[in-house]
């Protein structure tokens, strides 16, 4: 398949897998490019930028097609190394980079001097349209589905999407609620060039992630999961469990005088516990909406070739066939 995604990163199907802390190293990043999508190393689940070299070099021997580092800026007291990350990412001659968080402005020059194609996640056509007049050569479009952080707005994909087609001049891929080829092709008939899946991802071989958690999301079904830090207007999707119904609690207690520190326990720190160790309840992790339609554990290579053989027939098969002669 053809899209202004896969000409403009170099990949044979318009696929990306989600940049997801404690998720995205080296071995699910190659092994989805390997399949022809473009995988992403997660940079700040390595706590220093020579941890991050050290891990685009592991990449490196595992594949020799693209792969990109996403990296997140987040508003912090004491923030991470950033100069030192991108420096990492540039002297490893990475070509790609999703950022996410943070308008990225700041640190655009540097990128683009490197020749590196960005593509960064919005949650709202507005800030689509400013990383568009950065410079980003395309955006990740998030709807009100996605794991992790949805924005503020909760404006679900059958809108989002194709608001940011009326809008936009560079592309964009959908993400949040893809999962499969119907994920896909709604997602291109929408106006998205590819899309970018996260919690399906997990949910595979390579996910270099504690086996509970990918049978987790197997059983998980669309309602199983909740939005947190909503007053902090933080807001974060993750799968529901014992941590985070201790959350939701506090919460409801503390209403309006919420505050950070009074949930530190439910969201620091949780991801070793989980994705490492399989403590499921030990608090809040990202998970999808999409979970409910995610029911086997394949390999990469399995997943995304299903994805798009089964998307042809729906293009070629269901959709051309409701065509009158």
């Amino acid at each position: 398949m053809k899209t202004r995604i896969t000409e403009l990163f170099g990949i044979q199907h318009p696929i990306i897998q989600g940049g997801m802390h404690f998720v995205g190293l080296a071995e699910l990043a190659a092994a989805v490019s390997n399949a022809g999508g473009l995988g992403l190393i997660t940079g700040l689940t390595q706590r220093t930028p020579d941890d991050l070299a050290k891990e685009i070099s592991r990449c490196r021997t595992m594949t020799d097609k693209p792969f990109g580092v996403n990296l997140t800026f987040l508003p912090s007291v004491t923030p991470p190394d950033y100069p030192g990350y991108v420096q990492a990412i540039i002297d490893g001659g990475v070509k790609i980079v999703e950022t996410a968080g943070n308008n990225p402005a700041r640190w655009m020059p540097m990128l683009k001097e490197a020749g590196i194609k960005v593509i960064h996640k919005c949650t709202s056509v507005r800030h689509s349209l400013k990383a568009e007049s950065i410079g980003c050569d395309a955006v990740s479009v998030d709807g009100f589905e996605c794991g992790g952080h949805p924005g503020e707005d909760d404006v679900p994909n059958f809108i989002l999407l194709p608001r940011a087609a009326e809008e936009l001049k560079i592309p964009f891929v959908a993400s949040g609620g893809m999962a499969d080829a119907r994920s896909l092709v709604g997602a291109l008939a929408l106006g998205a060039e590819g899309m970018n899946m996260g919690t399906r991802f997990m949910a595979t071989v390579e996910a270099p992630i504690h086996d509970n958690v990918k049978q987790a999301i197997v059983a998980a079904s669309e309602l199983d999961t909740r939005l947190v830090m909503r007053s902090l207007r933080n807001t974060e999707r993750v799968l529901v469990n014992a941590g985070v119904e201790r959350l939701l609690k506090k919460e409801k207690t503390l209403g309006a005088a919420l505050k950070f520190e009074d949930i530190i326990g439910e969201v620091a720190g949780v991801y070793p516990a989980v994705m490492q160790k399989g403590e499921m309840d030990a608090g809040a992790w990202s998970c999808g909406m999409v979970a409910g339609l995610i029911h086997d554990v394949p390999t990469c290579a399995q997943l995304i070739d299903r994805i798009m053989s089964e998307a042809t027939q729906i293009i070629r098969g269901r959709l051309e066939g409701m065509l009158a002669d």
